[in-house]
C-alpha cells in the first residue's frame, strides 16, 4: 500500500502546463450513499490521496453530474433487475469526463460483463478491499489524464490457477489468449506466460518452437526490467504473445519475487493483458504472483476429489488474504458422464459458491486445435467449446483492453 500511495503522489505531484508541480485541477470523486463501506473507510481513502477531493453526493444516483467530477462510485445489486436497468440508464447519462466505478453486490460475470459494456469503468465486487478501492481509484484518474501529466495505461494481469493436475487450465488459458488476440487485432496486446517451470507445454500447444522462456528472463537479471518483451517473445499467427516454460526442467526454487516483481512490470507495460499460468504448488513466488495479480481464475473439472481440492485452494487464498480477490472459477470438460455421478449443484454446494464458467467437453476439437497449434475457431466453428472459451476470455479481458484496442461489436 505504501508503494501504492508513493506511486500516485509521483503522478499527481508532476508539473502541468502552467508548471505548478500540480495537476490543473483536484481530482474530485463522488461516492453514492455507502459505497465505500461508510464514512470511516471514506476517511481512510482520502487520507492515502490528499491531492483528491472525496465527497458524498446523496444515497441515490445523482440527477445532474458536474463535469468536473472525474469518478463516481456507487453500489448496485446484482441481483435485483430495477437496480441492473437504473445502472445501465444512469451510465448511459454520464458526461465524457466522468468515470463511474461501481461495486456490485453478490457479483456475477454476466452482470459484470454488462455494467463495463454499458460503459462503467471498474466493477468491484462486494465487499471491495480498501487496497482494490485504491488501486482502482488510481488507475482510472492515471487513465483519465491528457497532455503532459498523462501515463500510460498498464495492462492487467491474470493469474491461473489449477485446482490439482490434469484440469486442462493450461489449454485453457492458451485458447482464451489466441482467440483474445483474434478478435482483438494486434492494437490490444495479449501474452499467455508459462511459469510451470517443471511441466509446462504451452509452447507445445502453440506450436512456437524455441520461445523465450522463464530460464532465459533468469539469465537476464536486471536487464530484463529494459527488455522490451513484444520483440523478445514468440508470437503465434492469431496474434498472441508467448513466453514459454524452460526446455529443461528447472527447480521452482529458483524463481523469486524478485525475478517475478521485474516480469510482472515488464509485461504490464508491453501488454493489455498477460494470462499467467501458476504450477499446482505453492511457493514464495506462486503466492507473490496471486497477490500481484489483477483477478485470478480457478480451473477445476466435476469430481469428488476436484471439489475437495477447489475447497483447499480457496482456504489457502483466504489464509493468505487473497479472498477479496476477483476470482472467476471454472468448470472445465463438463460430460454428461460426470453429471450423471455428481451433479453441478451438489458440487457447488460442497464448495460453498456457484461455477462462474462451465466449460464443455469436446475432446475432438480441443484435442484437434492442441495437436495442431491452433485456435479452436481453425479447427471447427460455432461449437459450444468455443462459445464458453469466449465467454471465459470475455470475464477475463473487463477492462484490460480499453485504451489498447476493442473487440468487434458483438464480441466484447
Amino acid at each position: 500500500m505504501n508503494e501504492l500511495v508513493r506511486k500516485f503522489n509521483l503522478f499527481v505531484g508532476r508539473k502541468g502546463a502552467g508548471g505548478t508541480g500540480t495537476l490543473s485541477a483536484t481530482p474530485r470523486i463522488g461516492v453514492v450513499g455507502d459505497a465505500l463501506g461508510g464514512a470511516e473507510r471514506m476517511a481512510a481513502l482520502a487520507s492515502l490521496f490528499p491531492h483528491i477531493a472525496f465527497e458524498s453526493v446523496g444515497p441515490a444516483w445523482p440527477q445532474l453530474i458536474s463535469a468536473q467530477l472525474d469518478i463516481l462510485i456507487v453500489a448496485v445489486e446484482s441481483g435485483s433487475s430495477a437496480e441492473m436497468d437504473e445502472a445501465v440508464r444512469q451510465l448511459k447519462l454520464m458526461p465524457a469526463g466522468t468515470k463511474v466505478l461501481i461495486v456490485l453486490r453478490n457479483a456475477d460475470v454476466i452482470n459484470t460483463r454488462r455494467l463495463v459494456r454499458e460503459g462503467a469503468a471498474d466493477v468491484l465486487p462486494a465487499p471491495a478491499s480498501e487496497p482494490s478501492f485504491a488501486v482502482s481509484i488510481e488507475r482510472l484518474l492515471a487513465s483519465g489524464s491528457s497532455g503532459p501529466t498523462a501515463e500510460r495505461k498498464t495492462g492487467q494481469v491474470v493469474a491461473l490457477l489449477k485446482a490439482g493436475g490434469g484440469v486442462g487450465a493450461t489449454a485453457l488459458g492458451v485458447q482464451v489468449a489466441a482467440m483474445l488476440s483474434a478478435r482483438a487485432g494486434d492494437a490490444a496486446r495479449i501474452c499467455f506466460v508459462d511459469l510451470d517451470a517443471q511441466f509446462g507445454v504451452a509452447a507445445l500447444y502453440l506450436d512456437l518452437h524455441e520461445p523465450m522462456t522463464v530460464a532465459d528472463c533468469l539469465a537476464a537479471g536486471p536487464a530484463l526490467a529494459d527488455t522490451n518483451l513484444t520483440k523478445a517473445l514468440a508470437k503465434h499467427k492469431s496474434g498472441a504473445y508467448l513466453l514459454g516454460a524452460p526446455r529443461e526442467m528447472m527447480a521452482l526454487e529458483a524463481l523469486t519475487p524478485s525475478v517475478l516483481d521485474l516480469l510482472l512490470t515488464g509485461l504490464r507495460r508491453d501488454f493489455a493483458l498477460s494470462i499467467v499460468d501458476l504450477p499446482s504448488a505453492w511457493t514464495n513466488w506462486t503466492n507473490h504472483a496471486l497477490q500481484r495479480a489483477d483477478r485470478i481464475v480457478l480451473v477445476t473439472q466435476l469430481s469428488i476429489p476436484h471439489v475437495h481440492l477447489v475447497r483447499r485452494q480457496l482456504d489457502i487464498l483466504s489464509l493468505q488474504k487473497l479472498d477479496d480477490r476477483p476470482l472467476i472459477l471454472v468448470c472445465n470438460a463438463l460430460s454428461s458422464e460426470q453429471q450423471a455421478s455428481i451433479s453441478i449443484k451438489a458440487a457447488e454446494r460442497a464448495i460453498g459458491r456457484a461455477f462462474d464458467i462451465v466449460i464443455p467437453e469436446d475432446r475432438h476439437v480441443m484435442n484437434a486445435a492442441i495437436n495442431q497449434g491452433l485456435e479452436l475457431t481453425a479447427i471447427r466453428r460455432g461449437t459450444k467449446l468455443e462459445k464458453a472459451v469466449g465467454l471465459l476470455g470475455e470475464a477475463m479481458a473487463i477492462g484490460a483492453l480499453a485504451g489498447f484496442g476493442s473487440l468487434p461489436n458483438g464480441q466484447r
